[in-house]
């Protein structure tokens, strides 16, 4: 390998740059990974326009945590893989050992390890994502639907975590790439689906993964009462899950839901939002709201697995291929809505 590639580097609010950094070097327990594709993604958009992320990287710093490669380098003490292996290298790992990782929830782990970095040549891959959350890529498996796995990994969380059985009646609120998933996973799951979308791209996309009506609307109060209408006798749904992340959508998902019925606050706020509901409807009409928080390892192979077994549409969600000195324009073009759901970033 060369001593320097290029990488994208955040260094504040829309400020990315293309820079010549050295190559990384795998410490024990490593592994270097040649960036076969990496993806665009929701959060990362979030991160360019506040130029931050709380948890997940201060600038300056190396930039991307969707990804799949080849393996180039294994620090000592790596046994599982091998230079030549194909790898998805998971943007977290638990720490296996706090209160939360003990009762099975690692997605709330107290010591949750993000790597970032995905949008360059070669990622350090550090020695507990390796042990815990970097997998084998199937030979059938192209590099741009296995760096998917991640997202995936998430929306098939909120709809585990939402108890829906066979038959169920889901409501999804957002037409970008995570409702989207979770849409497909719920119809792949024999849901009766009913995308709520507000640009006709994404009616489109939606129809394409299974679902079975779209509402497409901007105004909250229509979204209600025509996907209640949807229902028998307007009992509303079954479950109603938030892909949006803003408060108003918030207040809309309680009032989808039947009596008895379930909804998921899938989508994350900024930081000290607030929302206002009506708890008469909710404590009478016996309501269960709950809300999921990234992924875990056991979920993360179960969404690789979902994408080898061929049923989910991984292609439908790769809408675009740029190089990697294209990332800035890349991203204008997606604060712009323009339809994208995913790109490609190809080093």
């Amino acid at each position: 390998m060369a001593s320097t590639m290029q990488a994208a580097v955040l260094h504040g609010r829309e400020d990315i740059r293309i820079e010549q950094v050295p190559v990384p070097s795998a410490a024990p327990g490593e592994l270097i990974v040649r960036v076969g594709a990496a993806l665009t993604c929701g959060t990362d958009l979030k991160v360019f326009r506040r130029g931050y992320h709380a948890r997940m990287i201060v600038p300056p710093a190396l930039f991307g945590h969707e990804l799949a490669g080849t393996v180039v380098e294994a620090g000592p003490g790596v046994s599982e893989f091998k230079p030549g292996d194909r790898v998805v290298a998971l943007n977290s790992a638990p720490c296996g050992q706090c209160y939360f990782c003990l009762r099975s929830q690692e997605n709330l782990c107290d010591d949750l390890l993000f790597n970032n970095g995905a949008y360059a040549e070669y990622i350090r891959i550090p020695a507990r994502i390796v042990e815990k959350n970097t997998l084998l890529i199937p030979d059938h498996v192209p590099f741009e639907h296995a760096a998917l796995t991640e997202p995936l990994a998430c929306a098939v969380h909120g709809f585990v975590d939402s108890q829906a059985r066979s038959g169920d009646t889901v409501a999804v609120i957002g037409g970008g790439p995570l409702g989207l998933m979770i849409l497909h996973v719920a119809a792949l799951s024999g849901c009766e689906t009913i995308a709520i979308v507000r640009h006709p791209g994404q009616a489109e996309a939606a129809k394409q993964l299974g679902a079975a009506h779209v509402v497409q609307t901007r105004t909250i109060r229509q979204a209600i009462k025509q996907t209640r209408a949807l229902t028998s006798n307007n009992r509303g749904v079954d479950i109603a899950i938030e892909a949006v992340g803003v408060p108003e959508a918030w207040e809309e998902a309680i009032e989808l839901v039947r009596k008895g019925g379930i909804v998921n606050f899938f989508g994350g706020p900024p930081a000290d939002s607030r929302v206002s509901l009506d708890t008469n409807r909710i404590h009478y009409n016996d309501i269960t709201m709950r809300a999921t928080f990234h992924h875990t390892p056991a979920i993360c192979r179960r969404s690789l697995e979902l994408i080898a077994g061929g049923r989910f549409q991984a292609g439908a969600f790769i809408t675009g291929h740029a190089h990697l000195y294209e990332l800035n324009r890349v991203f204008e073009k997606l604060m712009n809505r323009n339809g994208e759901i995913k790109t490609v970033i190809v080093p």
